[in-house]
C-alpha cells in the first residue's frame, strides 16, 4: 500500500496533490493519506459520497496502521519536508531560484529521492552536490481544463491574459507597463488580469498596478477578482487568445502550461522551468536578456534568509513587444495553437503516476 503525504486545497500545489488522489480515486487503489493542512475541495467537482468515504478511509489507514518503514511521496515546499512521516521519503517539490541555501540542500539530502519539475533545477541542486534529484514533468488537468470552443467576442479584439500572484519574481507589473506602453487604449488589443494575491492587501496591490500604469487609465486593461472554483478559471482561460508567461523563475507554469494545453498561443519565455514543456512550434520563446537580477521583494524573497535566496531572469522590453508582434501574428493566422493541444498527450498523468508507482 502507498503512503501519501499531500496538501488538498484550491492553490497549485493542492490542484497537482488533488489530481493524484483522483487518479487514485479512480484506479480504486488502497492507500495510507496524511492531508497537509485543511481538506479544501471546494474548488473541484470532486467531492461526492462514494470519495469522501475512500478519502476518509485513506486517512483512518494511515492514522490505525501505518508504520515508518513504508516509503512515503511528499508534495510539498523544501521548507517544511525535512520532517517526514517515513525512514523512506520521496518528495516532489518546486524551486524557482538558482542559489541553493545550506538548509536547502541539507533538506534534499535527507530525502530519499527528491524530484523537480524543472531540469535547470535539477541541474543547480546537482552542481550544489545533491545527488538524489531527477527530473519529473507534471501533467495536464483533463478534468478540469479542456478547451469550450466558445465565442467570448463579437468585435475581432485579440485578447492577451497574465496570471498568477502579483509578485515581482513574475515580472507582472513590468509586463503591464510594457504591454500598456503598446497596446494601451487599443481597441483590437485586451489584456485581462487574475493576479490576486492573498498574500497582498488590496490597498497595496492596486497602489502597485496603479504605479506601473504610471497613474494613467486604459480601457483594455482589466484586472479580475479571485476565481474560487476551477470551472471559473478554465472559463477565463478560454476567453482569451494569448497567455503571457514571462516570469523570471518558474518551477513548471500551471496556467501558462494548461492555456497553450487547450490550443491559447502563447509569449513565453525560454528558461527555466517553462523549457520543460514551451518550445518553438507551440510558444513564441522570448530569449531572456543575459543579465540575472535578485529576486529579493521583501515578502516572498528577502535577503539573509535560509530559504528563497537568489537571483531570477531578466528580459528586454523590445523583445517582450517583439514576441507579443509575432505571437498575434500566429493568432491572426490560426486562432487555435493545434501544436499547443499536443502537450495534453504528452505530458499526460498516466505517466507521471507510472514514475511515482516505482517508489
Amino acid at each position: 500500500m502507498q503512503a501519501f503525504n499531500l496538501p488538498l486545497n484550491a492553490v497549485s500545489f493542492g490542484q497537482i496533490s488533488t489530481s493524484i488522489i483522483r487518479y487514485l480515486f479512480e484506479k480504486n487503489k488502497d492507500i495510507y493519506l496524511f492531508p497537509i493542512g485543511n481538506i479544501d475541495l471546494s474548488s473541484t467537482n470532486l467531492s461526492n459520497k462514494d470519495f469522501d468515504s475512500w478519502l476518509t478511509k485513506g486517512i483512518m489507514n494511515a492514522m490505525e496502521n501505518y508504520n515508518k518503514k513504508c516509503p512515503i511521496f511528499k508534495l510539498w515546499h523544501l521548507n517544511g519536508s525535512l520532517e517526514s512521516f517515513s525512514d523512506c521519503q520521496t518528495l516532489l517539490s518546486f524551486y524557482e531560484l538558482n542559489k541553493p541555501t545550506i538548509p536547502e540542500v541539507n533538506i534534499i539530502k535527507n530525502n530519499n529521492k527528491v524530484y523537480f519539475t524543472s531540469q535547470y533545477t535539477v541541474d543547480i541542486f546537482k552542481a550544489y552536490g545533491a545527488s538524489n534529484v531527477d527530473y519529473l514533468p507534471l501533467f495536464f488537468d483533463k478534468y478540469n481544463f479542456f478547451n469550450k470552443e466558445k465565442t467570448y467576442f463579437d468585435d475581432g479584439r485579440i485578447t492577451f491574459n497574465l496570471t498568477g500572484k502579483l509578485e515581482k519574481r513574475k515580472h507582472h507589473l513590468k509586463i503591464i507597463k510594457a504591454w500598456a506602453k503598446k497596446f494601451g487604449n487599443n481597441s483590437k488589443y485586451f489584456l485581462q488580469c487574475s493576479l490576486f494575491n492573498p498574500f497582498l492587501k488590496p490597498e497595496d496591490q492596486n497602489r502597485l498596478i496603479a504605479s506601473a500604469l504610471e497613474g494613467k487609465m486604459y480601457f483594455n486593461i482589466q484586472f479580475l477578482n479571485w476565481m474560487q472554483s476551477n470551472d471559473t478559471y478554465n472559463d477565463y482561460l478560454n476567453s482569451a487568445s494569448i497567455i503571457i508567461g514571462m516570469s523570471g523563475g518558474e518551477g513548471w507554469g500551471l496556467p501558462e502550461f494548461h492555456s497553450t494545453a487547450i490550443g491559447k498561443h502563447a509569449v513565453i519565455l525560454n528558461a527555466h522551468g517553462y523549457k520543460s514543456w514551451a518550445n518553438k512550434e507551440n510558444s513564441v520563446l522570448v530569449n531572456p536578456n543575459g543579465q540575472m537580477i535578485d529576486a529579493e521583494d521583501g515578502i516572498f524573497f528577502r535577503k539573509n534568509m535560509p530559504y528563497n535566496q537568489g537571483e531570477i531572469f531578466d528580459f528586454n522590453e523590445d523583445d517582450f513587444i517583439s514576441g507579443c508582434e509575432e505571437v498575434i501574428k500566429r493568432v491572426e493566422k490560426n486562432k487555435l495553437n493545434e501544436a499547443g493541444l499536443k502537450l495534453q498527450k504528452d505530458f499526460s498523468i498516466d505517466y507521471f503516476m507510472d514514475n511515482l508507482g516505482k517508489l
